[in-house]
Parts: C-alpha cells; sequence; structure tokens
C-alpha cells in the first residue's frame, strides 16, 4: 500500500490488490489541490508501470476537489476505467462536477453502492 501524507495527516491511500483492481482512497474532509492529484496520479502510474488496471476511488467523505485537480483528473493515466465511490448527495455533486466538465481519459462513472461499482469495474 503507497500512501501520501501531508504534515499530520495522510491524504491517500493507494493500492493493487490480488484481483489487480487498483483501490484508491481519499482521507476523511480531503480538499484536494493539483498537487494533491498530481501525487496521486504519479503514485498511480509509479505502481502500475506499463499495465493499466481498473481503479475505485472512494471519495464519499472528500469535501473539495480544486478546478486544478480535476485538470490532472482529466490526463490519461494507468487506469483503464474509473468507478467513483461515493455515498451522499455532496459526493454526487462533487463527482457529476468531474464527469461533467471535464473530458475523461477513460470510461469513468459514479456509484453509490461498491459491489456495482467493483462488477462495473471488471467488465473490461
Amino acid at each position: 500500500m503507497n500512501s501520501n501524507s501531508t504534515g499530520r495527516n495522510t491524504l491517500f491511500n493507494l493500492e493493487l490488490d490480488a484481483e489487480g483492481l487498483l483501490r484508491l482512497t481519499w482521507a476523511r474532509d480531503a480538499s484536494i489541490t493539483d498537487a494533491d492529484a498530481e501525487a496521486a496520479m504519479g503514485q498511480v502510474n509509479a505502481l502500475c508501470g506499463q499495465n493499466r488496471y481498473p481503479m475505485l476511488v472512494d471519495m464519499a467523505t472528500t469535501a473539495d476537489v480544486s478546478r486544478g485537480a480535476r485538470a490532472v483528473f482529466g490526463r490519461p493515466c494507468q487506469a483503464s476505467r474509473i468507478a467513483l465511490l461515493g455515498s451522499s448527495p455532496v459526493d454526487r455533486v462533487l463527482a457529476n462536477f468531474i464527469l461533467g466538465i471535464n473530458k475523461l481519459p477513460c470510461p469513468t462513472r459514479f456509484f453509490t453502492d461498491k459491489s456495482a461499482a467493483v462488477s462495473w469495474l471488471k467488465l473490461q
């Protein structure tokens, strides 16, 4: 598992599980900046190497995603498809903003049900 820390808190955790699924989990109340997004995507690319994997992004408690971070998330990376997992109306608004404004480099969908998200990721 990889993680990125800013000061006293871990901002995100990233792992590649035994099923070949990337799992990126943002910390509670994270306000994601462009630098945070760059760090996360850099770790995704480093972990994957030349391979591409589906990625589950748990954003259930994310507070904010900056405009710069949205631009970073719009660039190609080693994720083959991305499921954004949230649980609240705020999460849905954040996800819809990301999905609606950016042209994303791979298939990306928002889910509130983890098993549905994982099933969709495995459809490749």
